[in-house]
């Protein structure tokens, strides 16, 4: 039996090997994490604790109680964008994620700044999950948080996450199924012995507004409360990222990235429920009078001792989303330095032949994001301005991805992977497109109107200078050209020669596949 399971492993590697050798590539990583891990890993880059602890105040206040009807709603759209994904990875397995998809689905300068936003949302995804530790950290060892001290903790954590990073595949691994533990488990334990001992509404309460609309239209109080659901659902395309680290990605990817909507998307509703369900005086978060109601909640149910243990899980959890993160954004990092599609590109495509992971990106996914957070001693409202790309600009590197991938299947694409969605392939993807159109049109809707337009257009106004600034760069150094490593394949073969005959420039290794 064992002997089989050798050959079977042994049949595999081969299998994944040839499939990474078609597309341009020879592999340096060890194929090291199981399924589990690969989940876990996106499990705790979505990080339920991390999403509903950091936002369910703010969700709370805008939109009361039935806010937490988002988590279905976004979580169903997210779905949509998770199968397109599943799609793409099963037939493209390479690390890096959205940049080598949209290299293959459409072109070099489609991928190149659909890396580029999606690079530019990911440190700073890690900046804001370090810094947003600080004041639980501070708590954890009591003493009053500061810029200083936050600062000092968000430091503290993208040091630890970038040595377990450092240690290989297997450790990430193995760290990032020990966060997945930690966090469903802290989140369990937490949920029910709050809905035991707390409880003080039953479900009908889910259905009252308790008048958190004022003077608006519901559905423009809960537009902006569901933001707590669209900040929740991403982590799962952090599967494919590592895609070169997974035995027999084509399987083992699609399931792990839908596991992470199922399992990930249910932890974090139940907390918002078992949080919803055990505050005591709602009106009194909808008017400000209390504005940290997981603090108030996690001391009367636990007491001091307690909600201190109930913090340090919650910090596990924010290290877990870290390193998850970090881990994401190097080997994106690691995939632009490989196809030579960046400035610095011979560092960032340098590989650690005893480690197995690309030294140069990770330090890179640790610099810039400890940068950032330094900033804020500067000024935490512009360190404000910054982080408010983050969420927004993994949406926006999503959508362009499933544009892609629409555009592909007009033009004939059909998904040849070990994972297809045959005759609902289209439905899906336009359904994923149209659902990320309405998300991104959410976070950029201006809702302060007394503060000055900068402010009120932030997170429009930081895409449009992060998505500038790539198209600058890239028509400055055209490094998009530098490779000619496969790309625009995923055509038909008929098409491209169409092409050719009416004179546009297509690639040659396109046109012979």
């Amino acid at each position: 039996m064992q002997e089989n399971l050798n050959k079977n492993a042994s049949e595999h590697h081969d299998s994944d090997a040839a499939q990474l050798a078609s597309l341009g590539y020879e592999s340096e990583f060890r194929r090291d994490m199981s399924p589990w891990a690969n989940f876990s890993l996106g499990f705790t880059y979505l990080s339920p604790v991390v999403g509903v602890y950091s936002l369910f105040a703010y969700a709370l206040a805008q939109g009361g109680p039935p806010m937490i009807w988002s988590f279905l709603i976004v979580g169903l759209g997210q779905l949509l964008v998770a199968l397109v994904f599943s799609e793409i990875v099963a037939q493209y397995p390479v690390a890096g994620g959205v940049y080598p998809w949209a290299r293959r689905l459409w072109g070099r300068k489609w991928a190149w700044i659909t890396g580029w936003v999606y690079l530019m949302a990911l440190l700073v995804t890690i900046a804001s999950v370090a810094y947003g530790a600080g004041p639980y950290l501070s708590q954890v060892m009591g003493f009053n948080p500061s810029v200083n001290s936050t600062i000092l903790c968000a430091l503290v954590l993208l040091a630890l996450s970038t040595i377990i990073n450092f240690l290989g595949t297997r450790v990430l691994a193995a760290a990032a199924v020990i966060g997945f533990a930690a966090e469903l488990i802290g989140a369990l334990v937490v949920g029910f012995w709050l809905l035991f001992t707390q409880r003080v509404h039953g479900l009908d309460v889910l259905f009252d507004s308790f008048g958190a609309q004022g003077s608006h239209s519901y559905m423009y109080a809960f537009a902006a409360a569901g933001l707590i659901g669209i900040f929740q659902y991403y982590g799962f395309e952090a599967c494919g990222d590592v895609a070169e680290e997974v035995p027999n990605p084509g399987v083992l990817i699609p399931k792990a990235m839908r596991r992470t909507i199922y399992i990930g998307g249910a932890a974090a509703t139940f907390v918002c429920l078992a949080l919803v369900l055990s505050v005591a005086d709602i009106p009194a978060v909808i008017a400000g009078k209390d504005v940290t109601p997981v603090d108030t909640l996690l001391n009367a149910a636990f007491g001091a001792v307690g909600a201190k243990i109930v913090l340090g899980v919650v910090l596990i959890s924010f290290l877990s989303c870290v390193m998850s993160l970090q881990a994401a954004a190097s080997r994106l990092a690691y995939s632009y330095g490989r196809d030579d599609m960046i400035i610095g590109s011979r560092l960032l495509k340098k590989f650690s032949a005893a480690r197995h992971i690309p030294p140069y990106s990770l330090l890179l996914a640790a610099f810039v994001p400890a940068l950032i957070v330094l900033g804020s001693k500067v000024s935490t409202d512009a360190l404000t301005k910054v982080i408010s790309f983050a969420a927004f600009g993994i949406y926006l590197g999503f959508q362009l991805v499933v544009f892609a991938a629409l555009r592909a299947r007009l033009k004939g694409w059909k998904p040849s992977g070990k994972y297809q969605l045959g005759k609902w392939g289209l439905p899906v993807n336009i359904g994923a497109l149209v659902y990320g159109i309405i998300a991104m049109v959410n976070m950029c809707w201006p809702r302060t109107p007394d503060a000055p337009w900068y402010d009120n257009y932030i997170v429009l106004l930081s895409g449009v200078i992060v998505v500038g600034i790539g198209l600058l760069y890239m028509m400055i150094h055209r490094s998009y050209g530098h490779s000619d490593v496969p790309y625009d394949i995923a055509i038909p073969k008929k098409d491209k020669l169409d092409n050719v005959s009416i004179g546009l420039d297509v690639p040659a290794d396109s046109a012979n596949q």
